[in-house]
């Protein structure tokens, strides 16, 4: 049995994951928190703790692993918290600064634990980065384009799924200069493009287009349910609570399990 505690437990992605503790034996929902609905019941005898008290929370709960989908800021403070209390992390909270992620990773290796931290927990994401990498080391000389779209709501910008397919690309095609959207007169060179879309209520689609001389190649992930995301962080928290110290990627999880 995993002990699980949940961060952001009300939030959308917070709703799945405690919908799929609930239909999965191997798994227990010790402790969920969040800075709304404090006192809700969420599964069993479970209520919504304070998002002020993670440390003490998790303290009294001792989970095994804590789950993290909330934003930035937040994040960092329950990191912080697991670290201390040595507790195993799934982050699956995007928009990180470069000087965030750098925290981030002092405070997992200074405590020794594991943590488990992708931009993307659907099993088909990664696929699809396995996919883009391969078509990217035959197609150097193509042009690429990376094309995102999500929800209205969705505040970072590109995803952090778009950012990783840039950081695949960059590092198969041997290119550094990313363009953020075109306006103007801007001549095309050497270079990754990538565009975000912001409308209604899409869950998250992501595209890769390389384009040659008379023809193109387009590789895409669409995510119609947020459920794939939830069911790929169990299997992450599943996995993590085994692993050695450090950050580790879904890549790995997938891998080995």
């Amino acid at each position: 049995m995993t002990d699980v505690a949940l961060t952001g437990a009300k939030g959308r992605m917070g709703s799945l994951i405690i919908d799929e503790i609930r239909s999965s034996p191997d798994l227990k929902l010790v402790a969920a928190i969040d800075i709304i609905g404090i006192g809700d019941r969420v599964l069993g005898d479970v209520c919504v703790s304070d998002a002020r008290d993670v440390q003490r929370v998790l303290r009294e709960s001792r989970p095994d692993v804590l789950i993290d989908f909330t934003v930035p800021s937040a994040a960092l403070e329950n990191i912080h918290a697991a670290a201390d209390t040595g507790v195993a992390l799934v982050v699956g909270t995007t928009g990180f600064s470069e000087e965030q992620l750098s925290i981030i990773e002092e405070m997992i290796k200074s405590a020794g634990i594991a943590a488990v931290i992708s931009p993307n927990f659907s099993l088909g994401v990664n696929v699809f980065w396995k996919l883009v990498e391969m078509a990217a080391r035959s197609l150097s000389d193509y042009d690429v384009e990376v094309i995102e779209a999500h929800h209205r709501k969705k505040k970072d910008a590109p995803s952090g799924t778009a950012m990783r397919t840039v950081e695949i690309l960059s590092r198969s095609l041997g290119i550094e200069d990313v363009r953020h959207g075109r306006e103007g007169m801007c001549e095309r060179g050497r270079e990754i493009g990538v565009h975000a879309v912001r409308a209604g209520d899409i869950v998250g689609d992501h595209t890769v287009l390389f384009a040659g001389p008379g023809e193109r190649i387009e590789i895409k992930h669409q995510a119609h349910s947020r459920s794939a995301f939830a069911r790929g962080a169990l299997r992450a928290a599943r996995w993590v609570v085994k692993a050695p110290p450090g950050i580790h990627s879904m890549e790995e999880v997938l891998a080995s399990s």
